[in-house]
């Protein structure tokens, strides 16, 4: 499986996963022009790509896909909900929806999924496990706690896309709108760095590699403290072995094989 976060952040999201002969895109937050450059980085072109998954109905997550269903006739895969919110944030648009219940999987190709419920302030956020018969991924990138179930999903994974958005204190000296800081701190915002590094504690199962930091604030985050934190959470779990990887939101990432 290769695996690439394509940007992550509050200006857009978009992950790209590909298996044997199998290529998916995890949101699309991007204009068409910037998911074909970042594609064209990895050797890749829009075409080829089989499917575009979403984990919630937020135009950092959606904004692109009317363009992009435009230029390219790609199959959509959302929940009820989440089809609902893109078509109200993102007007006017040839959607070609292939509905899942969140909680069932389905596949897609060569890929199974797994979509779950996250607490996210969107119609009906998810995250997804995606397997490919040998390597499992957990993406959990827009949630405001780790409940049980996010932990039993990802806590037997290869790889994991994980959102670690903010550093508290930053937050709260922002000068941000109070209201929009109780939000991104609410249990149906964004997880803190610490919060992450709680949530990968706990699923820190033997079969770990690489784990990306998605969804970094620009102005509330520090790459290399929540770098640091990560590296330091995994030696104290004598974990030194699991990757680490940050995301961006104007490059993309490192694309790992795994």
């Amino acid at each position: 499986m290769e695996v690439c976060v394509l940007a992550s952040g509050s200006k857009g999201n978009c992950l790209y996963v590909a298996s044997g002969a199998t290529r998916l895109l995890i949101d699309a937050g991007l204009s068409l022009k910037e998911t074909q450059a970042r594609l064209a980085l990895l050797g890749v072109e829009l075409a080829s790509i089989d499917a575009l998954l979403f984990t919630h109905d937020h135009s950092d997550h959606c904004s692109g896909v009317g363009v992009l269903r435009r230029r390219h006739a790609l199959p959509l895969y959302a929940n009820e909900g989440t089809s609902r919110g893109i078509e109200l944030t993102v007007k006017a648009f040839d959607a070609d929806w292939r509905i899942f219940e969140t909680g069932s999987a389905f596949t897609v190709g060569e890929f199974t999924v797994e979509p779950f419920s996250v607490p996210h302030d969107a119609a009906d956020a998810v995250g997804f496990v995606i397997a490919d018969g040998r390597v499992r991924l957990g993406i959990a990138t827009d949630l405001g706690m780790a409940t049980t179930l996010v932990q039993r999903k990802l806590s037997d994974c290869d790889a994991l896309v994980l959102e670690a958005n903010h550093n508290v204190e930053q937050l709260k000296q922002s000068g941000r709108p109070w209201s929009l800081i109780q939000r991104i701190l609410s249990r149906q915002g964004h997880l803190s760095n610490e919060d992450a590094a709680d949530l990968l504690t706990s699923v820190l199962g033997p079969r770990l590699k690489t784990v990306f930091l998605a969804h970094l604030s620009t102005d509330c985050n520090s790459p290399e403290m929540v770098e640091r934190l990560m590296r330091d959470t995994l030696r104290r779990a004598a974990r030194a072995d699991v990757r680490v990887e940050l995301t961006h939101a104007d490059a993309i990432s490192a694309q790992i094989t795994l």
